[in-house]
């Protein structure tokens, strides 16, 4: 393993930094002042988009673009630094066509789409014309298993009905959001084998039937772009929309989640350095009893834990990623679980101690480490619980040492007097 930036990746790091402080650096006073106003700002993001795909920066993510897709052919090791630096400021990756959940829907769109689905939906997503949402989740299940939603995909004639609640619906309320990708239940035999009952897809967003509903607030902060509970009231949709074969909804899933929750995890880790960078900053310029902060020892405890703690969550991500590239999603499941976890547990941790570092100050939105922490927590549910990949790295470690024939005990010459003596 190799994680250190070649030629290229290094001139486009540079490049994108050059980008962002030249132009939308600049523009994160605009955004905020436009989106507290209730507006979200289109002609803004537009013209970003416009300079960004001018100079290259686009469509980043994905590594297997065909001759006709616009963007830059990038592996996920080569991605995971311009994510980082596109996470630094939490908006900006719209400006580049690299943002949740469109990564995701344009990556199983990318595999899996018809001629006609790639036609009407997926170039025009990777245009940058339009937007999407995803509706997997629903309210009264628990949504970490599957298996239990219960929205419904029922084929009648030429066209499917889509009935049932989502939430969390990213996206839904962009002024650009043209369709949702929705999982539902589309074999309800009781008897059926349940991780082929459920299909995924497409719902045009001005479909008779489809309602917002309203929109969740994040720990009291409301998403312009909406994180919305979408009701789907026996939504007819034309059977051709079906992504990919009906009850493939499970590999779907799971070929989306894969690179969304790394992508996530690249761009905390450059939430991270800002929110480590912030911290530093005030300890510098803040006295307290006499002198700065930053003289005091548990202040300097937190800023050096907070380098290591970010440089090994770096680490984790480039693995995570290498495997990817090079064995493929899913002999990655593992890495990606644990640096999902471990990201979005620092991601509180760094912001947490930086609050602390800026007093009650930290608490407002004069910085941006309240959205900072905000999100980090709610990034221990998006795209999966801490729970359920934590369950993943056990389990992986608990079948390495069920099919070892070594016994770590006896290498090490451990006695186990707590174990029985073998019958003479």
């Amino acid at each position: 393993m190799d994680f250190a930036y070649s030629d290229k990746v290094e001139g486009l790091r540079a490049k994108l930094q050059d980008f962002m402080d030249a132009h939308v650096q600049p523009a994160d006073a605009q955004w905020k002042h436009e989106t507290e106003d209730g507006r979200y700002p289109m002609a803004l993001i537009d013209g970003l988009k416009a300079k960004a795909k001018a100079a290259g920066l686009w469509n980043l993510f994905i590594p297997a673009l065909k001759p006709d897709e616009p963007g830059t052919r990038l592996t996920n090791l080569e991605y995971a630094p311009l994510a980082e630096i596109m996470g630094r400021l939490y908006w900006s990756s719209e400006v580049f066509n690299c943002n949740a959940p469109d990564t995701g829907n344009m990556e199983i769109l990318h595999m899996f789409a018809t001629p006609e689905q790639r036609q009407r939906w997926l170039l025009p997503l990777l245009n940058g014309e339009i937007r999407s949402c995803v509706g997997i989740t629903e309210p009264g299940v628990a949504s970490s298993d599957p298996t239990n939603l219960q929205t419904t995909i029922t084929r009648d004639g030429d066209d499917y009905i889509v009935h049932g609640r989502k939430w969390w619906t990213t996206g839904a309320l962009h002024p650009n959001v043209k369709f949702c990708i929705v999982m539902g239940l589309s074999d309800q035999r009781p008897d059926a084998d349940p991780h082929r009952r459920h299909s995924m897809i497409l719902v045009p967003m001005d479909s008779p039937g489809l309602t917002v509903m309203r929109n969740l607030p994040l720990l009291n902060h409301i998403s312009l772009e909406g994180h919305t509970e979408t009701d789907f009231d026996h939504v007819r949709v034309p059977a051709s929309n079906m992504l990919g074969e009906e009850g493939a909804g499970f590999a779907l899933a799971q070929a989306r989640l894969g690179p969304g929750r790394i992508h996530h995890c690249m761009r905390t880790i450059g939430q991270c350095e800002v929110a480590l960078e912030l911290m530093v900053e005030r300890a510098l310029e803040r006295k307290a009893f006499g002198r700065n902060i930053a003289e005091y020892s548990n202040i300097q405890d937190w800023i050096a834990e907070g380098r290591m703690e970010i440089d090994q969550a770096r680490l984790l991500c480039l693995r995570a990623a290498w495997m990817m590239d090079t064995h493929g999603n899913k002999a990655a499941r593992t890495d990606v679980s644990a640096i999902k976890v471990v990201a979005a547990r620092l991601q509180t941790k760094i912001a947490d101690r930086a609050m602390q570092v800026f007093g009650a100050g930290g608490l407002t939105n004069d910085t941006p480490l309240a959205f900072i922490y905000s999100w980090g927590r709610a990034l221990r549910f998006i795209d999966g619980p801490d729970e359920v990949h934590l369950r993943t790295v056990a389990r992986t470690e608990i079948k390495k040492r069920r099919e070892s024939n070594r016994s770590t005990f006896a290498e090490q010459g451990v006695k186990r007097p707590y174990l029985k003596p073998a019958a003479e």
